[in-house]
């Protein structure tokens, strides 16, 4: 895959971070996009060290115009685009009898509008080029709705099952030229999940068949295997990796 380039929003941390050293690790250039300059630094950093190129753009993913010029800016740097992992999201505690609109809206940009922002600026690129693939994180929430302890409730439920309505309608869309799927982690061990995962981890790890969370590594691997498998026969789909849970 070298001299291929992936865009990777919400790059900086996370599961994002997991991704974007995977396939810096398989050849791609990346393009991190985030709202954390030193978070972003440090992973450029890592990616530069694996061999590979690399450049941050600071954005805010719900923003529509904010995705075209990322995406011009990219281009200007790589001159392609062959893969965009939108993984930039947030979850949202609030159940329906205290959540504000504000807060509501807020859960569906950052996790659902920004893969239609993203998804609608790269697509030309990909359609006037080689093609391309686009990975989506969806939620294991997305399937379940959350467990009564899941730190984020219906909102984000709701954004990330939209996601899925939107793989798959694209996927016929935009096929065969480009392919889009999506993933669907359970608990996964990250900086923002930290205070879950720290205070009940042992407690969470019993309820999933393999008996450990996840990490951002578990979903990268996936990921990348989405990205850059050949042959390819796959689009339209939702890949749950949760380690199998005996409770949803």
């Amino acid at each position: 895959m070298s001299g291929k380039v992936a865009i990777v929003t919400g790059g900086a941390r996370g599961i994002g971070r997991g991704c974007a050293l995977e396939l810096a690790r398989r050849g791609f250039d990346i393009a991190l996009v985030d709202m954390l300059p030193a978070e972003t630094a440090r992973t450029i950093a890592e990616i530069e060290a694996i061999g590979r190129h690399a450049m941050g753009e600071e954005a805010d993913v719900a923003e529509h115009a904010r995705a075209k010029a990322v995406v011009a800016a990219v281009v200007a740097r790589f001159g392609r685009i062959d893969v965009l992992v939108n993984n930039a999201g947030r979850g949202n505690p609030s159940g329906i009898l205290e959540i504000t609109e504000e807060a509501f809206d807020r859960t569906i940009a950052v996790n659902l509008k920004s893969c239609f922002n993203y998804i609608q600026a790269v697509a030309p690129v990909m359609l006037a080029g080689d093609g391309g693939r686009i990975v989506s994180m969806s939620s294991l929430n997305a399937h379940t709705g959350g467990v009564t302890s899941a730190v984020s409730k219906f909102s984000y439920a709701a954004a990330k099952a939209g996601i899925i309505g939107m793989t798959r309608a694209l996927a016929k869309e935009l096929g065969p030229t480009i392919a889009i799927n999506a993933v669907c982690p359970g608990i996964i061990e990250t900086e923002v999940g930290n205070s879950l995962t720290k205070s009940r981890g042992p407690e969470l790890a019993k309820k999933i068949v393999l008996n450990r969370l996840g990490t951002p590594s578990d979903v990268a691997q996936l990921v990348a295997f989405l990205a850059t498998a050949e042959p390819f026969f796959i689009t339209g789909q939702a890949f749950t990796i949760d380690g199998f849970q005996w409770e949803i």
